[in-house]
């Protein structure tokens, strides 16, 4: 599947996983989380070797099931039907985590309610009276993976930015999140803060920074 940049100053959902699947390296062992993340499936280069793993017991998933290929038995973490590439293994839950948790992922994609400019993550519950508890593996990937890479877009639907100066939903991770790709602008975070790495279409910095109450800087970085 592809998904050319669009000439707008946003980006669609297919739009932010087919830029977050170009950066990811020839090799790699990865996890997508619940939600938009599952898209990046469908975007992976095809002249390289990427390895996805799920949660629940997978290594080797492909892109998602279309009508005619579904397997019941073949889901992904967020029981999504998907196909299998050749050499897939599967395995008890434990061991997935053991993977997890040991450092063997070398990127997870995750989704986000907040992130920090310094990579704070908190994408588990808005801590709302009424919000049900979702956390699963998402505190082991956020630290337990070698890069967390984080896709979400921007701004909420009542036009708040999620990109913060500190989060005040409950935390996943501390200082984990190395990328953030949304629907304006790809960012760095570090412990200095975040840094715009590329801009979406006709979007600038200054509408970031109004949009985000950010100080923000700009890195253009090479195709």
């Amino acid at each position: 599947m592809s998904a050319e940049p669009s000439s707008s100053t946003s980006w669609t959902r297919n739009e932010i996983a087919a830029r977050l699947a170009r950066d990811i390296p020839d090799g790699a062992y990865v996890n997508l989380g619940i939600g938009l993340p599952t898209l990046v499936s469908n975007f992976l280069p095809s002249d390289r070797e990427i390895i996805l793993h799920t949660e629940n017991g997978m290594l080797g998933m492909g892109p998602e099931a279309a009508e005619g290929q579904i397997d019941p038995d073949l889901i992904n973490a967020g029981k999504i039907p998907v196909t299998e590439l050749p050499g897939a293994s599967y395995f008890h839950h434990g061991d997935s985590f053991g993977m997890m948790r040991g450092g063997h992922l070398d990127v997870c994609v995750l989704g986000a309610f907040q992130v920090s400019k310094t990579g704070d993550l908190a994408n588990w519950s808005t801590g709302a009276p009424d919000a049900i508890p979702a956390v699963g593996g998402a505190m082991d990937l956020a630290i337990g993976a070698k890069q967390v890479f984080v896709m979400m877009e921007l701004a909420s639907k009542k036009g708040v930015s999620k990109l913060v100066e500190t989060c005040t939903y409950p935390l996943t991770g501390l200082g984990c999140v190395d990328r953030l790709y949304t629907d304006r602008a790809v960012f760095e975070l570090s412990t200095d803060g975040a840094t715009v790495i590329e801009l979406v279409g006709a979007t600038t910095i200054d509408e970031l920074q109004g949009l985000t109450g950010l100080e923000l800087r700009y890195r253009k970085i090479p195709e």
